[in-house]
């Protein structure tokens, strides 16, 4: 596995690496012991870098990930969590006394001392020009609570935001081939200010998986069900945003260019990886099958100019009048 660093982040993680929302619920439930086997396959297969949050099941993928860290106490693997969905969404919410709280939850979920990143996880905008907020992260390094803090974020213009603040060392955000507007101002803003790039929502909610039809459904406890037009939370994360419909019918325009051997999600992974800027994707997996998959794509060759040149077509004529003002 190919291992990259931001300066800012000051540790090399692999290119890959594992997201976690799907071992705490909302995309259908996956067994404890599949999930401790997943986060185990993962780490056999080179990936380096998780990441949870507190509220993926209440703290339950957070629990399923310490877990793993206590099985595998020799461990190289960079865990990133994120705080600040378990309240009402006002800048006021974001506190000094609410951080520490979230902090303290989470290394118990975690069972760490010192959490390698903290992000905040998606806040209200006013939040990213609020000193205050910043100088209490600053406060949780010092006390050791966490080693580094970043944001994840839903637009570009909160991401420019994030990378301006001299002691965030990570942007978190929608990055694929139906998100292709990071591309232009993001990834060369943060490749200057060394800040790392973790892409997340890498395959649009498994539209890029290339397995759906307009026939297949998904379990009421599936954010592809209840949160297809923004119902519980930011719309972009659910399809990337692109209508159902509008995604097959990318999806199959960009068939075509998956190389020999590969499947379309390692072709969707392999686009993200080949980004300049770019520090780690986040795929999700729901066993150690898809895990060891995703993990393949860092092997593919880097796309061809022709195929890169294809996806900004498809995204041009089908994708950008759906997302690309939006986030």
């Amino acid at each position: 596995m190919e291992n990259r660093n931001a300066n800012r982040i000051g540790r090399p993680v692999g290119v890959i690496g594992l997201g976690c929302w799907q071992l705490g619920g909302d995309w259908g439930q996956v067994e404890e012991g599949d999930g401790i086997a997943l986060l185990h396959a993962a780490a056999d297969a080179g990936v380096t870098f998780f990441d949870t949050a507190d509220v993926y099941g209440d703290g339950r993928s957070e629990k399923l990930v310490g877990q793993f860290l206590r099985e595998r106490a020799d461990s190289d693997v960079f865990v990133a969590t994120k705080m600040g969905r378990r309240v009402e969404q006002v800048p006021e919410n974001y506190t000094r006394e609410n951080f520490l709280a979230w902090n303290d939850r989470s290394r118990a979920n975690l069972g760490v001392d010192t959490i390698d990143l903290v992000q905040l996880h998606c806040p209200p905008t006013p939040v990213y020009s609020t000193d205050e907020v910043f100088d209490s992260l600053d406060e949780l390094v010092g006390a050791k609570r966490i080693a580094a803090y970043g944001v994840s974020v839903e637009t570009v213009e909160e991401a420019l935001l994030a990378i301006a603040r001299p002691n965030v060392v990570s942007v978190q955000i929608i990055l694929n081939a139906f998100r292709l507007k990071p591309l232009e101002r993001v990834l060369p803003a943060a490749a200057e200010a060394g800040v790392g790039i973790i892409a997340r929502v890498p395959l649009a909610s498994g539209l890029l998986s290339g397995r759906y039809t307009a026939a297949t459904t998904f379990g009421e406890d599936d954010h592809r069900t209840y949160n297809r037009h923004g119902e519980a939370f930011d719309q972009g994360e659910t399809f990337s945003g692109v209508p159902f419909e509008v995604g097959l019918e990318a999806v199959e325009r960009l068939r075509p260019l998956v190389p020999a051997g590969a499947t379309l999600a390692q072709f969707a992974l392999r686009w993200i990886v080949d980004q300049p800027g770019v520090t780690v994707v986040i795929p999700g997996a729901r066993n150690a099958e898809q895990a060891r998959g995703n993990v393949a794509a860092a092997d593919l060759a880097p796309l061809t100019p022709e195929a890169l040149a294809e996806v900004a077509a498809v995204y041009d004529e089908l994708v950008r009048p759906h997302v690309h003002d939006r986030w």
